[in-house]
């Protein structure tokens, strides 16, 4: 039996500019996983178990008369995608396939089945390219994983910059930019797996951060689980009606994110947390001029709460619900904090950031 895991993520900023190339994000690994198992079947026949995703609900749309399945909310579309591609990489370093069971295990929602918003569909595309690379005997890196991970996830979600992968990939705060994907849809129509996952990918840039000592990074949870996917698919039907107004949000969000990694390397917690005000009010902008609800009453609550007792606070992700992210530093009485966001319905997450150890 082989397990492999990888943890969930957090935004901290960039959110939505983020899918464009050159419009970074910053982002951060936290310590709830999806765990993945596998093993030689003792059969003919090979098992895919999840007990946490045997009860996912499957949401459809219509379009016209039929009935169309979304299927992107659904955690094993992402693991059948993550083996075929894995598989395909492995068959051609001709390697002999066999049949295997495999186990999944997640801490990633709540006990109740409930989403937190920490990436289950990234982490479970993460932990299944692990675990079966590893039952394969295929030594990696953490740059094979990532790409072998984003093909089989951006194959599945059709949108997203696959941030989320490299936080479960790598561990840790990391900034990131996105790849061309236009560029990867050409490679992978004319080249093999092996050759695409070999060549510089045009625009990728993943680059870890080391947060100042003694900010803090608090989380709260809405209680009310969002859609990135459907969310990012009216921002994306938008983009051509905004123009300028699109492009606009898009420097700004760049401009704000970069000066954030700078706090990172300079050690300031001041100028992180002025660069997290400066990206709520940027995703606020952006969420009028799309007609979506990006920060809900709730997580506004969260975010006033924080701010009351001297920390920096937003929405973490696509919004609508989920998580709300607050850096602070060590003055600031969090036991105090999470009372009263407790008395607001808020959840406080006691998670932590997560290290990755394994080497490129």
């Amino acid at each position: 039996m082989i397990t492999e895991k990888a943890p969930g993520k957090l935004y901290i900023a960039g959110e939505y500019a983020v899918l464009e190339q050159d419009c970074p994000a910053i982002l951060v690994a936290v310590n709830q996983f999806v765990r993945v198992s596998i093993s030689k079947s003792k059969t003919s026949t090979g098992l895919i178990h999840s007990k946490q995703y045997s009860q996912d609900s499957i949401h459809w749309v219509r379009q016209g008369s039929r009935m169309v399945i979304d299927n992107r909310d659904n955690p094993f579309e992402y693991i059948l995608s993550a083996i075929s591609f894995t598989e395909q990489y492995c068959i051609e370093q001709n390697i002999e396939m066999t049949v295997y069971d495999l186990h999944v295990n997640s801490d990633l929602d709540s006990a109740d089945g409930k989403k937190y918003g920490l990436g289950s569909s990234a982490a479970v595309t993460v932990a299944t390219v692990k675990a079966i690379l590893r039952f394969y005997g295929v030594d990696f890196s953490n740059e094979l994983v990532y790409k072998l991970s984003a093909i089989s996830h951006y194959s599945v979600q059709g949108n997203g910059s696959a941030g989320d992968i490299a936080a479960s990939v790598y561990g840790g705060w990391l900034a990131y930019q996105t790849f061309d994907k236009n560029w990867l849809k050409r490679e992978l129509s004319s080249k093999s797996l092996s050759k695409v996952i070999n060549e510089a990918w045009p625009g990728l840039n993943i680059e870890l951060l080391t947060p100042p000592a003694g900010m803090k990074l608090i989380i709260g949870w809405s209680q009310k689980p969002a859609s990135t996917s459907r969310l990012v698919d009216e921002t994306n039907a938008n983009k051509k009606a905004l123009d300028d107004e699109y492009r606009r949000f898009l420097l700004a969000s760049r401009k704000c994110v970069l000066e954030m990694v700078r706090g990172f390397k300079e050690k300031n917690i001041t100028l992180i947390q002025d660069q997290i005000r400066v990206n709520r009010k940027i995703l606020q902008h952006f969420a009028k001029i799309n007609h979506i609800a990006i920060e809900i009453p709730r997580l506004t609550r969260l975010i006033n709460i924080s701010e009351n007792f001297g920390c920096a606070a937003k929405t973490s992700g696509a919004g609508n619900g989920d998580c709300g992210i607050v850096i602070t530093d060590e003055s600031t009485d969090i036991d105090a904090l999470e009372r009263e966001w407790r008395i607001n319905d808020i959840l406080p997450l006691n998670l932590k950031v997560h290290q990755i150890t394994y080497s490129n």
